[in-house]
């Protein structure tokens, strides 16, 4: 009986630091509440378009890149020079752990990106924005979401 208890405190657990796909307009409210429209001039469809392109709005999303480093969370945050994933020396310039990036709460992902955006390059540090994004009406990002 007790192990029975133990596994589902431990289910309830991992479920709770479990990634979350988030539907466009419900992304939209959370960066907009985070003070991200218009952060260093991006607005709102910037992120948006660059979190589809990166992630599909996914927060446990991976990719493993070529020079063995990892590409983390709902962003894709990188772990040569923003996050710690443990596997080799890294710069780790938003001060966690790579799997934080990973779940449901997007609040460390926010405010890492936030970081990430201050660097000369903003936005072109993520290649997907710059593919997909750039120079691009993006007013259906934010269409119909009631945000600002």
């Amino acid at each position: 009986m007790a192990a029975l208890v133990l596994l589902s405190i431990v289910a309830c657990l991992l479920v709770g630091n479990m990634g979350k796909i988030f539907r466009r307009c419900e992304l939209a409210q959370v960066l907009h509440q985070a003070g991200m429209d218009g952060f260093r001039g991006y607005s709102l469809a910037d992120w948006l378009c660059m979190a589809f392109h990166e992630s599909r709005f996914n927060t446990d999303t991976v990719d493993h890149e070529a020079d063995g480093s990892t590409d983390n969370g709902i962003f894709q945050i990188n772990s040569r020079q923003w996050c710690d994933d443990y596997k080799r020396s890294a710069r780790n310039l938003c001060h966690m752990h790579c799997s934080d990036l990973l779940t449901s709460n997007i609040n460390d992902d926010i405010v890492c990106a936030m970081q990430i955006v201050q660097q000369p390059r903003g936005m072109g540090a993520w290649l997907a924005w710059r593919k997909h994004c750039e120079g691009h009406d993006l007013s259906q990002w934010v269409e119909g979401c009631n945000v600002g």
